[in-house]
């Protein structure tokens, strides 16, 4: 079976997060979407409430899982007998961070794949941090989340 670790802050999911992971799910047979818990982030959402937004936005795709975790990702890839990281690319200056944690993560378990998927032209210019923005101004969100999770977010900024 081929396992895929989808880590991320998710701090909300967006659009281009989804497309990442139904396009992972066509891939691999297991899909993990790992929230993780980082004490040095400040996050709007708890990780709670973020495994419970993403759980919401992937009903239907039976072979994702959402879990929260800490500490190193290698380690919790190890313990879930997981072979692949999956990272999303948006633009070249993504690729150069990703890179060097794709290298680190290689150094410290050589067993363990990264594999970079680009984003879809469409969500290029989306990131989590650009939708807390607008939505602290009450701007409208529709077009970068979920529409199963619109509710969630605008309540949460109000």
């Amino acid at each position: 079976m081929r396992i895929a670790i989808y880590p991320g802050s998710f701090d909300p999911v967006t659009l281009g997060h989804m497309d990442i992971i139904v396009r992972a799910s066509k891939i691999f047979d297991r899909v993990i979407v790992a929230t993780l818990i980082n004490k040095d982030k400040n996050a709007v959402f708890t990780a709670d409430e973020r495994v419970n937004l993403l759980e919401k936005s992937l009903i239907g795709l039976k072979n994702v899982e959402v879990v929260k975790f800490e500490g190193l990702l290698v380690d919790y890839a190890k313990k879930v007998n997981a072979t692949t990281i999956i990272r999303g690319l948006r633009a070249v200056t993504d690729f150069e961070y990703e890179l060097q944690l794709a290298l680190v993560n290689k150094k410290l378990c050589k067993d363990i794949e990264t594999v970079f998927l680009t984003t879809s032209p469409e969500n290029i210019y989306i990131s989590s941090s650009v939708v807390k923005q607008i939505a602290s101004f009450n701007g409208d969100i529709s077009n970068f989340v979920p529409k199963s999770i619109l509710n969630d977010l605008m309540g949460k900024f109000k």
